[in-house]
């Protein structure tokens, strides 16, 4: 999906969960899974057109169909720690159709921890 040039059919997203997670401690090798709900506040259809790491050790999902108006949405991805021992912070940039900016971003911290043989 693309975002619309047109800014009338631009909308509001409502973060319902603080859009910074700090999943504490994992365990090299573990995968996180990290979820993200919002809700389209606005009064036009919201369009995720990309969902976009700021990794490749973070692979993300978008929503397939525009969410329309007061209705909840969820961004989730999944973060593989193989091979990222310390603290990781990774940012998920989300293109839509949001008023004021099109670029949004989610973050997320994690510490992973050297694997005990």
């Amino acid at each position: 999906m693309e975002i619309p040039k047109d800014s009338t059919l631009f909308t509001r997203i409502t973060w319902l969960d603080s859009t910074t997670h700090d999943y504490g401690s994992i365990p090299e090798g573990r995968k996180l899974d990290v979820t993200y709900r919002f809700l389209n506040s606005g009064s036009k259809p919201l369009i995720i057109a990309r969902v976009q790491p700021s990794c490749g050790c973070t692979v993300a999902e978008q929503p397939e169909e525009p969410i329309l108006p007061g209705k909840e949405g969820v961004i989730k991805a999944t973060f593989n720690s193989e091979g990222r021992i310390g603290i990781n912070h990774k940012k998920i940039y989300i293109m839509a159709n949001t008023l004021g900016t099109q670029s949004n971003e989610v973050q997320f911290s994690v510490l992973v921890e050297k694997k005990k043989w």
